[in-house]
């Protein structure tokens, strides 16, 4: 069995809760909901591995985002805060990339921009636990070559230039873009 996508990740994180909020918000019934959701979700992935690719200070800001979201989850004294996954840099680039998504959204699906910004604002913390699930489960996993070992923290960001690194878990955290 192949496994699931990305955005069959965030409907399952979403949980039938906020997936009624969410449908109640678009006027539809929960598949109409999870056909939203999957749309939003994979302009939002789309973008952010567009972004990510850019050699300008977005790209370097999604790719430093996505370093952060997969390092370790850090102990002690440094979780007082709510640590980094209450948000951190990813939330920053997620809010940045949310209008364009929602206005492109709305294009395709005809939900009016001003409802695809609402129902992002509700996916985005569902976002951030699904990309610290993936690094979690798959930045030292079988998939990447990096992984004999215990990955030091903070050497996803260095390791773009040589090929693979981050650019790999980019692409297994968002599932690999489009097949």
């Amino acid at each position: 069995m192949s496994e699931p996508s990305f955005q069959d990740d965030v409907i399952n994180e979403l949980g039938d809760d906020k997936l009624t909020e969410i449908a109640g918000l678009l006027g539809t019934d929960a598949t109409g909901a999870r056909d939203a959701i999957a749309t939003t979700v994979g302009a939002m992935t789309g973008d952010l591995q567009q972004k990510a690719d850019a050699d300008d200070d977005d790209g370097h800001e999604v790719r430093q985002a996505f370093a952060e979201v997969s390092e370790p989850p850090l102990q002690g004294v440094a979780t007082l805060g709510g640590g980094l996954l209450s948000g951190g840099m990813m939330a920053g680039v997620l809010a940045k990339v949310s209008k364009p998504v929602a206005a492109a959204v709305s294009k395709k699906t005809g939900i009016p921009a001003p409802t695809v910004a609402r129902v992002i604002e509700l996916l985005i913390p569902v976002l951030l636990a699904v990309f610290a699930k993936r690094a979690a489960g798959k930045g030292a996993g079988a998939g990447s070559p990096q992984a004999s070992g215990a990955p030091a923290p903070g050497s996803a960001p260095g390791a773009a230039p040589g090929g693979g690194g981050l650019g790999d878990l980019l692409g297994q955290i968002l599932g690999g873009g489009k097949k």
